[in-house]
């Protein structure tokens, strides 16, 4: 019973560990009233009785961790295993391995939210919303969000299946997809017709993303640049940081994002350092569904200062911060600690950010490679600040 007791104390340490590197204080008498108190009996008994004494203490603690956190029924709360919290620090620094996508729940189905531009996900033709209805076979509807992003992972060269359903077109397909390095460049610009500027940012994630938007526009003046379109389609967001920091390229003054925390209390994230290029160069902003979280951060502070017009089709609404912490076994865990609104204070979880002109892909479109000049988007944008320039 002394090595129990020991074993015990060490779950109990480990309990312990993750809550408060989290930030929770935890009250003493949660342990002499049934809340650990229950627990430990729970785990003495399974250990003790079980019919399989090969157990694994580690998994008993991760699976405990792992429903408490169902609990709240938060998707974006949540465990985040020790190869998932390595690979998330690759992603910030710009290189690690894997398909390239973004997944997430959206209205309790395995959603891809955004695959990564120039990825083997977006070459296999992966779209934003399309629905992961089985992967390698596996009914989707039985898979949490960790469980799929564990299964897509796998070793460089492996190939993986995912039938996925596209709601824009009703069809179901079953996507191979090759596992590869991804090293992503999150911006991209070049000159289009008119001396109208094109930025393409596909994620908040990397250190360097706000240093990159900064060099791309300058770039893009050297070159005579008089408009600008800022591309945010399929970018699933990122750091909080980099949103706001992208955003005082644009805007002057004022808030960027409000942030409320669990007592209602607001702080406003304002604009700061010097602007990108000047305030009366017309630009427009491109959004869609995979544009979320940051996306919507940089698109909502945009619209509500009026700084620029938002064309495409509503974002995907995710008006969440999450705080991530890092545990001592090498593990971590997001808690969502925050919830954002707009320079304005409009509320856009669940609801997303309405373009000031709406323009959907075609059907006959949407399975076809893509290109420039079927893209309605981009050329509605091009129209749009040609006819602004035009009437200056």
């Amino acid at each position: 019973m002394l090595a129990q007791r020991i074993k015990k104390t060490a779950v109990m340490a480990a309990l312990l560990a993750a809550s408060f590197t989290a930030g929770v204080t935890l009250q003493p008498v949660l342990a002499e009233t049934g809340g650990f108190g229950t627990f430990l009996q729970v785990f003495d008994l399974i250990k003790l009785e079980y019919v399989d004494k090969t157990l694994d203490d580690d998994k008993l603690v991760k699976g405990a961790i792992e429903g408490m956190l169902s609990t709240l029924n938060d998707p974006y709360t949540r465990y985040i295993s020790k190869d998932e919290f390595k690979q998330m620090k690759e992603e910030q620094a710009g290189s690690f391995s894997g398909i390239g996508i973004q997944i997430g729940m959206r209205e309790e189905k395995l959603t891809v939210i955004a695959p990564i531009e120039d990825t083997p996900a977006w070459r296999a033709g992966l779209k934003a919303g399309d629905l992961i209805l089985a992967i390698d076979g596996k009914d989707a509807k039985t898979i949490t969000v960790d469980d799929a992003v564990n299964m897509i992972r796998g070793r460089e060269g492996t190939a993986i299946v995912l039938k996925i359903l596209r709601p824009a077109t009703q069809k179901t397909m079953d996507v191979s997809v090759t596992r590869g390095k991804i090293e992503s460049k999150v911006v991209k610009h070049k000159m289009q017709a008119n001396q109208i500027g094109y930025v393409r940012l596909t994620s908040f994630m990397h250190n360097n993303a706000t240093a990159e938007v900064r060099d791309a526009v300058k770039d893009l003046k050297t070159k005579g640049m008089r408009a600008l379109i800022l591309d945010l389609r399929s970018n699933p967001g990122g750091l909080l940081p980099n949103a706001v920091d992208i955003g005082s390229l644009f805007v002057d003054k004022g808030p960027i994002v409000r942030i409320v925390d669990r007592e209602g209390k607001e702080e406003k994230l304002n604009a700061h350092g010097a602007m990108a290029m000047d305030k009366q160069v017309p630009m427009a902003v491109l959004i869609d569904g995979g544009s979320a979280s940051a996306s919507e951060i940089l698109a909502g502070t945009l619209k509500d200062n009026k700084r620029a017009v938002l064309i495409g089709t509503r974002t995907f609404g995710k008006g969440l911060v999450q705080t991530v912490h890092h545990l001592p076994d090498g593990s971590g865990v997001a808690i969502t600690t925050n919830k954002y609104l707009t320079t304005l204070g409009t509320d856009i979880n669940k609801k997303g950010i309405e373009p000031d002109i709406n323009v959907t892909f075609p059907k006959e479109v949407l399975d076809k490679p893509y290109s420039e000049e079927t893209d309605v988007q981009l050329q509605k944008a091009i129209q749009v600040l040609s006819e602004r320039m035009a009437a200056r």
